[in-house]
């Protein structure tokens, strides 16, 4: 991932723009999402706007624009080759992730589409899963473009503000102090991050401790309960 990242950085002028496009179109159309996520493309893409080496408004459309037509083929392709699709090796080895996504598309419907859009996998998944589902495409389109939208604009943005405050802070501090502040940040997400994680963990265990300690009332406990009742009444009676 990091040699794309350098590979990307290392771009200039309008083959910047056809990198991004067909990274970002190939995602869905051509599931480049299984080795590839392309907010990464997208938001070196925001970087390299902030430095302006590309047209910020430009890069949006264009990102939004490869987003939705790419979305678009992968239905398509979904909707022609979706059971064979299903059958190939490579398909396979994501069955987990397939079962996850036909759920949620008989779940949500076209909503899914949205959903599936900002997740690495199931963005390239659902389109063709959503084609092979005969869904109407009109319907797949309008969350398709929503989806699209919001999700370029996001990453696109968040790479052009993180150019600005690196080349911010290193007009303050130097380049060198701004790269380990940006280390620092980095390491204290994945710190947050392994330890929220292991609180989830830790909590497991002790809901299902929780759950198994509150028996449930049977016919033979009740009745136990009833028989030293009535032995304590009569014991007091005597």
């Amino acid at each position: 991932m990091s040699g794309i990242t350098h590979f990307l950085l290392g771009l200039h002028g309008p083959v910047i723009y056809a990198v991004v496009a067909a990274l970002v179109f190939g995602e869905a159309a051509l599931f480049f999402g299984f080795v590839l996520p392309g907010e990464t493309a997208i938001v070196v893409g925001g970087v390299l706007a902030s430095q302006g080496r590309v047209s910020l408004p430009l890069l949006l459309l264009i990102v939004v624009v490869a987003a939705v037509v790419g979305d678009s083929v992968g239905y398509e392709i979904g909707r022609r080759y979706g059971s064979r699709l299903l059958e190939t090796r490579a398909m396979r080895k994501y069955q987990g992730k397939v079962g996850k996504a036909q759920d949620l598309i008989r779940r949500r419907g076209p909503l899914a589409v949205f959903i599936g859009r900002f997740t690495a996998l199931l963005r390239a998944l659902m389109p063709a899963l959503v084609g092979s589902s005969k869904m109407p495409y009109h319907r797949f389109l309008i969350f398709n473009m929503i989806g699209g939208i919001i999700w370029g604009t996001v990453f696109t943005l968040g790479g052009y503000y993180t150019g600005q405050a690196f080349e911010h802070t290193a007009k303050l501090v130097g380049r060198w102090a701004a790269v380990a502040v940006a280390i620092i940040a980095v390491v204290a997400l994945a710190v947050w991050g392994i330890r929220k994680h292991r609180r989830e963990a830790s909590d497991e265990p002790l809901a299902a401790q929780e759950h198994s300690d509150e028996r449930p009332i049977t016919g033979q406990s009740l009745s136990e309960t009833r028989t030293s009742e009535v032995a304590a009444t009569t014991n007091d009676a005597l």
